[in-house]
């Protein structure tokens, strides 16, 4: 699947929609792979990432400019936050025949989701950043967003 070309193909479709037409100049999407290798928000960025299981999207979340650390390790460390990747893969039962703990979450993210990351310069604002992330929120319906009582399709 090309993640890269779906993902510019409903920015670009959506912001053209409502008349404010991301430059494709100003982001870049970035296919990690599987297995990944996170990577920080460049200076004067901002970013979306997303994480992906088997064809399903787990966690779609963004980070402004003052928060790296949020974009490159909060989502691997079950500690830091309840509404980490790490915590949620812990908590869902269906994930249990994979034999996941604290100490092995970290890696095992790291060995089988693909993370796709949306880089965006900072410059095109916070509402732009917002945007893009509604409209992969919207499109892909993540697993560990929201209640599931919340997560009802159209």
């Amino acid at each position: 699947m090309d993640y890269i070309a779906e993902f510019n193909n409903y920015i670009q479709n959506a912001s053209t929609a409502i008349g404010k037409p991301l430059p494709a100049e100003r982001y870049e999407v970035i296919d990690r792979g599987v297995p990944h290798k996170p990577a920080g928000l460049p200076i004067g960025k901002m970013g979306i990432y997303t994480f992906l299981f088997k064809g399903q999207f787990l966690k779609i979340g963004k980070a402004g400019t003052n928060s790296g650390p949020r974009f490159l390790s909060q989502h691997y460390n079950p500690r830091l936050a309840k509404s980490t990747l790490a915590a949620s893969l812990l908590a869902d039962k269906e994930m249990h025949p994979f034999h996941l703990d604290e100490n092995n979450v970290k890696d095992w993210i790291k060995q089988n989701c693909r993370r796709i990351d949306v880089i965006m310069d900072a410059g095109l604002s916070i509402f732009a950043l917002g945007f893009v992330e509604a409209i992969l929120h919207f499109y892909y319906e993540p697993k560990y967003e929201g209640f599931s009582s919340q997560r009802k399709n159209v």
